[in-house]
């Protein structure tokens, strides 16, 4: 049997605290598992920081604002999920109160905020200002500039992939880890051509090209580039041009994983295969639970039948549900 190789779908998402959120256009669904076993799913829609405007279609320009929506739109999934696994006994405080009356009972939104602000910052921080605080104690004994540009650069490759690895020891996140490759399952199993059952999600792959993980090695790959080639002498210029960079960074790191996510040439594939392979960290093998869960958040923003008819061809039938299986089913 031949390979299919998988067909853009335009479906991505984020794997939460015992659930996963699936973005389809402005529409995003959440499914949760909650405590008692049961599926929550909340469905609405989101707007971009600059819903409207015509720099969301401009090159380069749209990957800043996807950037940052996909930054709120994560915080305010986290958060919704984080709500059915909230101490109950735990009760509102002084503070709480306080907030809720200042802010007109805005006092979620405005923590929401203020979290993804703090965030950033410490990202901002710890992957782009400290490699560079690293690299300077070699400047009494390295001389060259571009030797210097590249130490930098594998540094905060370096700290990215230890902070990953060190997150991924924690219980939670190894939780978190496993329902993104049950995200990823899901969105590699409509993109092959098959129906969205368990049994076809648990066998596709929980790697793809189009995930975060890849999209911050890009950022560091990128970062690596642009450092090497603008280049100041002042150490303060030094430090406010690795700040200032970041949105073009961004930029071109968002049209690099878009091309990745729908093309499959040679050079695209090169490009992608270290994120794919940082993926072995960030991506841990669901169980049939965690894939209920995903297919719950696809299919409450996403009908994958009309795409599967428009993009392969044919129409799902019911019996093919039921058995897991479809006509022409391709080896893996």
């Amino acid at each position: 049997m031949r390979k299919r190789h998988n067909r853009y779908s335009g479906i991505g998402g984020q794997a939460v605290l015992e659930g996963i959120m699936m973005k389809n256009g402005e529409q995003y669904a959440i499914a949760v598992r909650k405590p008692d076993g049961e599926i929550e799913v909340e469905v609405d829609t989101y707007h971009s920081v600059i819903h409207g405007s015509k720099l969301l279609k401009i090159p380069f320009v749209r990957g800043i604002f996807n950037f940052v929506d996909s930054l709120i739109l994560g915080m305010k999934s986290l958060n919704f999920s984080s709500t059915f696994y909230e101490d109950e006994d735990a009760k509102e405080t002084v503070v709480d109160k306080a907030l809720d009356k200042v802010s007109k009972d805005r006092a979620e939104k405005i923590f929401t905020t203020l979290v993804t602000v703090f965030s950033l910052v410490l990202a901002v921080g710890i992957f782009m200002v400290l490699p560079y605080f690293l690299t300077s104690l070699f400047q009494d004994y390295i001389r060259n500039a571009s030797l210097m540009a590249i130490i930098e650069g594998v540094i905060r490759i370096v700290i990215f992939v230890l902070y990953v690895l060190a997150i991924s020891l924690m219980k939670d996140i190894r939780r978190v880890y496993m329902y993104h490759g049950a995200e990823h399952k899901c969105i590699d199993c409509i993109e092959k051509g098959r129906p969205l059952t368990v049994r076809n999600v648990m066998r596709s792959s929980k790697q793809h090209k189009r995930c975060g993980t890849s999209f911050m090695l890009f950022v560091m790959f990128v970062s690596i580039i642009l450092f090497f080639f603008i280049r100041v002498e002042n150490p303060v210029y030094k430090v406010l041009l690795r700040i200032a960079l970041i949105p073009v960074i961004a930029g071109i790191s968002y049209e690099i994983i878009r091309l990745a996510g729908k093309s499959d040439n040679i050079l695209v594939r090169l490009i992608s295969a270290p994120g794919l392979m940082l993926q072995r960290l960030t991506t841990k093998e669901p169980d049939e639970s965690m894939v209920e869960v995903a297919i719950a958040a696809v299919e409450a923003v996403f009908d994958w039948k009309k795409y599967l008819y428009d993009t392969f061809g044919y129409e799902i039938d019911d019996s093919w549900l039921v058995d897991d299986v479809k006509p022409e089913d391709e080896d893996e």
